[in-house]
């Protein structure tokens, strides 16, 4: 197998191929396999690689388990000019997602600005995914998502009533690359945590700590512990009011209510995201604003830096570069991933992943 250090080198059309291929085999219609694997090889694709194929063998669980519906009826229950609410029927995340962000593109494109939550959804892959698809419409995107699991708890306490709930950012360049923001309300996002324990790596100091306060860093241990909030007691008020947006107000899952999707494969998780949509064009030429941002991406790479520091980078950057340096040269993949690939291949009764 072609390797590069320890990974293994798969192309994206293969790698989408293969998802598609295998979900087709657990039922979904062709026309959302393959949506759902084009997002799902992006996400590998610009290095989001905890929210990419990784989470695969999942998704199937939760399919064969009944926990995801394979023919989903996606609505929208609530309207108006500027705004709604998609109920996704328990689809796919991905499917569910992309329903919603097409639709908030249209209204902006009419309202000038547009809200469109969603409910009974489920996990959809990295919020990046989904605040990058306005920009092609000079349109900017603001993205937020209840987690899939409970992974930390109030400030000061220890029960688990918050996730990761992400929030991300899409504004649109001139000549440079889209400045685009993805981040969870926690240090690391859990998908990276699995990650870490899919390539056998130990976790930094500061992502976990066990319930005496101690520093977590074997991710094979992460049920023994919690995430810490970025910036102390501020990043924990940022997770409840991202999931307040994206869950609460949709009428999906928030608190306690939350399903752990990684221990439990049959209950809806009834999840919420949402997304923001403002057209450049209603604030005037959309030439005019990228090429400002343009101005200010240059000042910040080209500012003084610290001794040793070799570059500025700016949020997106380097999921950009990755992006074009594995279309061309291929995505790495743990080996121990592939060979969990190529194990569900043999059950399901379709073609290993071509690497």
């Amino acid at each position: 197998m072609p390797q590069t250090n320890t990974s293994i080198i798969v192309q994206f059309d293969a790698l989408k191929d293969f998802i598609a291929r295998a979900l087709r085999a657990n039922g979904l219609p062709a026309e959302h396999a393959n949506k759902v694997a084009s997002l799902m090889a992006q996400a590998d694709l610009q290095g989001s690689d905890g929210h990419g194929v990784i989470r695969l063998p999942q998704y199937v669980k939760r399919i064969r388990a009944g926990g995801i519906n394979i023919n989903p009826q996606i609505k929208v229950v609530q309207d108006k000019a500027a705004m709604a609410v998609v109920d996704g029927d328990n689809g796919m995340g991905h499917l569910v997602v992309s329903h919603a962000v097409e639709l908030a593109i249209k209204k902006a494109a009419d309202a000038g600005v547009a809200w469109v939550g969603t409910r009974n959804s489920n996990h959809a892959g990295p919020a990046s995914l989904y605040a990058r698809m306005p920009i092609e419409h000079d349109m900017i995107g603001l993205y937020f998502a209840v987690g899939n699991a409970n992974h930390l708890p109030p400030w000061g306490g220890m029960d688990m009533l918050l996730s990761t709930n992400p929030i991300a950012a899409g504004i649109p360049a001139g000549s440079e690359p889209a400045v685009v923001l993805d981040m969870a309300t926690t240090v690391a996002a859990y998908g990276k945590v699995k990650a870490k324990a899919k390539r056998g790596e130990t976790m930094p100091e500061g992502w976990m700590i066990d319930r005496q306060g101690r520093p977590l860093t074997d991710p094979n241990r992460a049920d023994e512990g919690f995430l810490l909030p970025i910036g102390g007691h501020k990043g924990y008020g940022l997770a409840l009011i991202v999931g307040l947006l994206a869950g609460t107000l949709q009428g999906a899952s928030m608190g306690k209510d939350v399903v752990d999707f990684n221990k439990d494969h049959v209950t809806p998780t009834n999840t919420g995201q949402a997304i923001l949509v403002i057209d450049l064009k209603a604030f005037g030429e959309p030439g005019f604003f990228k090429g400002a941002v343009d101005q200010l991406v240059k000042d910040l790479r080209a500012s003084e830096r610290l001794p040793g520091v070799d570059r500025v980078w700016l949020p997106g950057e380097q999921s950009h570069a990755k992006r074009l340096a594995y279309k061309e040269q291929g995505i790495p993949l743990a080996p121990v991933l592939v060979a969990d690939l190529n194990a569900l291949a043999t059950e399901l009764g379709i073609a290993a992943l071509t690497v």
